[in-house]
């Protein structure tokens, strides 16, 4: 006679198996790639290549957002306060001024409000969401990169290094770039989900912007639309990583970061981050 209590639960994945799946994905991708996954509530992580070192492309973005809301706390400014749009900025490399292309930027609509002022936390809000080169540029322009560099030490990412505003060509050829671990990026989400960045509210404001995101292709792509995700991607040529927060509807949390470079196939590698997000997705949510 069939009953209910002869239905088997479903066998739950373990950490390990969800390591040898994510393993058969991007082992059979052209690349190199890190993953970092952190569960909020009981604290277990998965780590691959978590130390690796990676450009930072746009994922810098975040550092840069943490140390303009820990100036603004400590009065160095308000987020309210109004800042000239301009787009000529010094290289890192030898001060000489450079300015960055609208057609490289994913966001052009700063460029014809040049001039102009704007709030900080609209400038922060565009670096975010739409990635704006410009809008980071001023930003961190306005908090010296040094500074952005020592509240990550402050933080214990050791390895991430913020160096300098985008399309600084004479830095680039020279080696001066922005990078990243998934590990670093791993541990700034774990605190802004426990509300230990620079403040609670500074946390919450921080994680309502990144809700926000406009480019959606990996961490949320495979995930129901009741699930959130509050996270920065980053891609230049041969570099592709997202990295967030992704809150479940049972009040559940976790933080993943994906990083990727060396490979020629943009379509494929997103397509594979996006399925590694769903496999942490259907782990996470059987706890």
């Amino acid at each position: 006679m069939f009953t209910l209590s002869s239905l088997s639960k479903p066998k739950k994945i373990t950490l390990q198996e969800l390591r040898t799946q994510i393993m058969d994905i991007l082992d059979s991708q052209q690349g190199t790639f890190a993953v970092a996954f952190k569960n909020i509530t009981s604290n277990e992580t998965l780590l691959i290549n978590e130390h690796e070192n990676f450009h930072a492309a746009s994922t810098m973005k975040t550092p840069v957002m943490i140390e303009v809301f820990k100036q603004a706390k400590e009065h160095k400014f308000s987020m309210d306060d109004s800042i000239v749009v301009k787009n000529e900025f010094k290289s890192i490399a030898d001060s000489s001024l450079y300015s960055l292309n609208p057609a490289d930027d994913s966001e052009q609509e700063l460029y014809k409000h040049i001039g102009e002022k704007r709030t900080i936390s609209s400038l922060v809000y565009d670096m975010i969401i739409a990635s704006s080169n410009l809008a980071t540029n001023i930003m961190i322009e306005l908090v010296n990169a040094k500074n952005i560099m020592a509240t990550m030490q402050k933080f214990g990412a050791k390895d991430i290094r913020v160096l300098r505003g985008v399309e600084d060509s004479k830095a680039f050829e020279k080696g001066l770039n922005n990078t990243t671990t998934a590990y670093d990026l791993m541990l700034l989400f774990d605190k802004m989900a426990r509300g230990k960045m620079v403040s609670k509210n500074a946390c919450d404001a921080m994680i309502k912007i990144l809700l926000d995101q406009k480019f959606n292709e990996i961490i949320p792509a495979r995930l129901p639309k009741e699930v959130k995700v509050a996270h920065k991607t980053g891609f230049i040529t041969g570099v592709h990583h997202d990295s967030g927060i992704v809150f479940l509807p049972d009040g559940k949390k976790y933080v993943l970061v994906l990083l990727s470079k060396g490979w020629t196939d943009e379509a494929t590698i997103i397509n594979a981050m996006a399925k590694v997000s769903e496999l942490t997705y259907q782990y996470a949510k059987q706890f």
